[in-house]
């Protein structure tokens, strides 16, 4: 079956502004006195790769960390999907943004986002994860090639690991998209359930997932096999409008490299990074592969 792509960045997707999630970290003292932060709020966007409910308290813990540094109120606002947060970071309506490798290829190229930084691991180097397709243990399933007619669960339109890098997998393999039936969950957990209670044959759960689902009691490895990974994928970039001020910029980027790894650790083992480290300089040269990928796929601003 098809998979439908109704989520260009258009006017049709203003609609789709309206935030899951938006709450701000207490305000430190003397907030607003920096020339960059004239109203004492910055916001801050994040992608829903998980439960909005889940995400929010742990990045609170950063915005709240990072405010302190910047002396300015960090509102966390997670959005309701990939293209809303490509479209609030055009439209001025996030002043820093976490996006996704494959969401952030789109917002270099229609929001002019800036990478600063990424995750880290606790030795100081650049933390990665990686796609996957699970079937369950006793599947007759034993390869990528072997879903030609069968049910496999994505993520979101627009995730890397939740759709591009699959489908690219399965292309890879020869199979053409017609030839599985290809259906969007809503979202990373949402396929991992569809899994975990039989709906479909196969499912995209990335490594991240995994983890976080093992961490909280809701998935064990055991009773299910994974049988394609992808290469490893450079974790999500912080980023910053690249028309911003300098002085702004500069200040984002040493606020967040200064972070202590227990700012950051809660966010972290949702990114499959635990233990944390602080977070590490990325430019956009770090997600060439990403861009050579969305190039590869054919992919344009109509597939987040």
């Amino acid at each position: 079956m098809k998979i439908p792509r109704t989520f260009a960045i258009s006017l049709a997707t203003v609609a789709a502004l309206t935030m899951a999630g938006c709450s701000s970290a207490e305000a430190p003292v003397n907030a607003g006195a920096n020339s960059f932060c004239p109203t004492g709020e910055l916001k801050f966007g994040i992608e829903p790769f998980e439960d909005p409910s889940k995400l929010e308290p742990a990045y609170q813990v950063l915005a709240a960390a990072l405010g302190q540094r910047l002396n300015c109120t960090v509102e966390v606002q997670v959005v309701e999907d990939y293209a809303a947060e490509v479209l609030s970071m055009r439209n001025g309506k996030l002043d820093i943004g976490q996006f996704g490798p494959m969401g952030y290829v789109f917002a270099s190229t229609k929001a002019n986002a800036e990478p600063l930084v990424s995750f880290g691991t606790a030795d100081g180097k650049l933390s990665s994860y990686t796609a996957g397709i699970w079937v369950s243990k006793d599947s007759p399933i034993k390869s990528i090639q072997e879903l030609r007619g069968k049910d496999l669960a994505l993520g979101s339109v627009g995730s890397t690991s939740g759709d591009v890098l699959p489908r690219f997998g399965l292309k890879r393999a020869g199979l053409a998209e017609d030839e599985v039936n290809m259906n969007y969950a809503g979202g990373h957990p949402e396929a991992l359930l569809a899994l975990t209670k039989g709906t479909v044959d196969a499912a995209q759960i990335n490594s991240q997932t995994v983890a976080s689902a093992q961490e909280s009691g809701n998935f064990d490895p055991t009773g299910f096999r994974q049988i394609w990974e992808s290469e490893a994928i450079p974790n999500d970039p912080i980023t910053v409008s690249a028309d911003a001020d300098p002085a702004f910029k500069t200040a984002v980027k040493e606020a967040l490299l200064n972070l202590a790894p227990a700012d950051i650790e809660a966010v972290g083992k949702f990114l499959d990074v635990s233990p944390a480290g602080p977070l590490v300089k990325v430019t956009k040269e770090t997600y060439t592969p990403l861009f050579d990928l969305a190039q590869t796929m054919g992919l344009t601003e109509k597939d987040i």
